[in-house]
C-alpha cells in the first residue's frame, strides 16, 4: 500500500480513541492577516479555530508524533530558517535520506500545489499524511506504528483536552485523521508578510527599502531577467491560490539544471513533474517556491545544490547549469524542456549587489521569531 494510500485510509478508518470529559464550545478563527494578503482558501471539511490551531501548534513541535519518537514535524522544519532546515536534503527519523530538500513552510496556505512537483496535493490535509505515513522513503514513520502513536498522546496529559477543545462535536477526537486536520490547520496559519518588502509596498513606508534595494526591486521586475514570471505576485511564485480566486495557478518549470544525454533528462527518482505526468516535456519541472525569507532558506534549488543566493544568480545568469563529467553530465542550458523564462543575463558588480539586497529585504524576523508560532 503507498503512503498516500494508506495515509487515506486511515483518515476514513478515523482510528479513534476516546478522550470523555467536558468539550468547550469551539471558537471561531480570526484571520491576522499582514496588509495587502488575501484569505487562504480553506477546505469545507476542516474549518479553522484557534483551538485546532493550537493543538496543531503542539503537535508540530512534538517528537511522539514519529513512529520511533525520534523527530518532529519541526525536525525538518525550524522557525528560525522560515520552517525550512538548512540541509540539502531532508533526513527523515530512521536517518533515511528524501531525494528533495525540506521546503521553507512560508505562506504554504497559498500555494497552488503542495510538494516540489506533485500537482495531485493541492491542500495540506493531502500533504501532510506523505511525511507521516511515507515508507520511500520514511520521514516520520506512523506507518505500522499508528497504536504507538496514538497510545503516546493519549499517556500525555495535554493532548485529550486540547483533542476535545479542537474536535468538540467528536466524542472520540483524539485520531490520526485529526492529527493531520490539526497540523494542516497550524501550517496554514504560518504566513509571512512582515518584511522591508511588505513594509515598503502594502504599509507606505517609504523608509524600509535602501537605495541599492529598490534598484534591485526594479531589476528583478524587468524582462532582462525575467524572474517575476515564476516568482511574481503577492506571495512571489507562480503557484498560487487563495479565497475567492478564479482558478488556481498551478505552473511548474525546468529551469535548465540537468541535461542528461541532451536529450532533456534529470536523474531517476527526481525528474519532477514527469514522474506524475508521464508526458516527456514535464520531464524536470518542478514549483517555484515563494521567495519569501529566501535569504534564511539555503541552499536552494529541489536538490539542495546551489549553497548560496549568489550562487543562484550565477546559475540563472548563465541560463542553467553544464555539468562536464559523471553520470550527470550535459548542458543544462541546451535542455529542450527549459522554461523560456531562463535566457540568461549578465550583471554589472552593481547590479548584483542591489539584486542581493532586494531578496534580502524579503526577510521577515516578525515571522521567524513570533511566539505564536514557536514550540508551545
Amino acid at each position: 500500500m503507498t503512503a498516500r494510500a494508506l495515509g487515506a485510509a486511515l483518515l476514513a478508518a478515523g482510528l479513534g480513541v476516546g478522550c470523555g470529559g467536558e468539550t468547550p464550545a469551539p471558537q471561531a478563527y480570526a484571520w491576522n492577516l499582514p496588509p495587502g494578503f488575501p484569505t487562504p482558501r480553506v477546505p469545507a471539511d476542516n474549518p479553522m479555530s484557534a483551538a485546532k490551531v493550537e493543538l496543531g501548534r503542539h503537535l508540530f513541535y512534538d517528537t511522539q508524533i514519529s513512529g520511533n519518537g525520534a523527530q518532529s514535524c519541526a525536525s525538518c522544519h525550524e522557525q528560525a530558517l522560515a520552517f525550512s532546515d538548512g540541509r540539502p536534503v531532508s533526513v527523515g527519523s530512521t536517518g533515511e535520506s528524501t531525494p528533495r530538500g525540506s521546503m521553507a513552510l512560508v505562506n504554504v496556505a497559498y500555494n497552488g500545489t503542495q510538494t516540489w512537483a506533485n500537482p495531485a496535493l493541492t491542500t495540506l490535509e493531502q500533504q501532510i499524511p506523505i511525511p507521516l505515513f511515507g515508507e520511500a522513503p520514511v520521514e516520520l514513520g506512523v506507518s505500522g506504528n499508528e497504536a504507538t502513536v496514538l497510545g503516546r498522546l493519549m499517556q500525555d496529559a495535554r493532548y485529550p483536552a486540547l483533542f476535545a477543545a479542537a474536535f468538540p462535536d467528536e466524542p472520540a477526537a483524539l485520531t490520526l485523521a485529526n492529527v493531520v486536520k490539526a497540523l494542516a490547520s497550524f501550517t496554514r496559519t504560518l504566513i509571512s508578510g512582515q518584511s522591508p518588502f511588505d513594509r515598503y509596498t502594502y504599509q507606505n513606508d517609504k523608509t524600509a527599502l535602501s537605495a541599492s534595494a529598490l534598484r534591485g526591486l526594479e531589476l528583478f521586475f524587468t524582462e532582462r531577467l525575467e524572474c517575476f514570471h515564476c516568482h511574481g505576485g503577492f506571495n512571489f511564485s507562480s503557484s498560487v491560490t487563495h479565497d475567492g480566486a478564479v482558478f488556481a495557478e498551478r505552473a511548474f518549470h525546468n529551469t535548465g539544471l540537468f541535461n542528461i544525454g541532451g536529450n532533456g533528462g534529470f536523474p531517476p527518482g527526481n525528474r519532477g513533474l514527469f514522474e506524475f505526468t508521464g508526458v516527456r516535456e514535464d520531464m524536470g519541472k518542478f514549483r517555484a517556491p515563494t521567495l519569501r525569507n529566501i535569504a534564511l532558506t539555503a541552499p536552494y534549488m529541489h536538490d539542495g545544490s546551489l549553497p548560496t543566493l549568489d550562487a543562484v544568480i550565477d546559475f540563472y545568469a548563465a541560463g542553467g547549469r553544464v555539468i562536464t563529467e559523471g553520470p550527470l553530465a550535459g548542458d543544462g542550458r541546451a535542455n529542450p524542456f527549459k522554461s523560456r523564462f531562463v535566457p540568461g543575463f549578465t550583471l554589472t558588480p552593481q547590479e548584483r549587489a542591489d539584486l542581493l539586497a532586494f531578496l534580502n529585504s524579503l526577510t521577515d524576523l516578525a515571522f521567524v521569531q513570533n511566539p505564536a508560532l514557536a514550540k508551545p
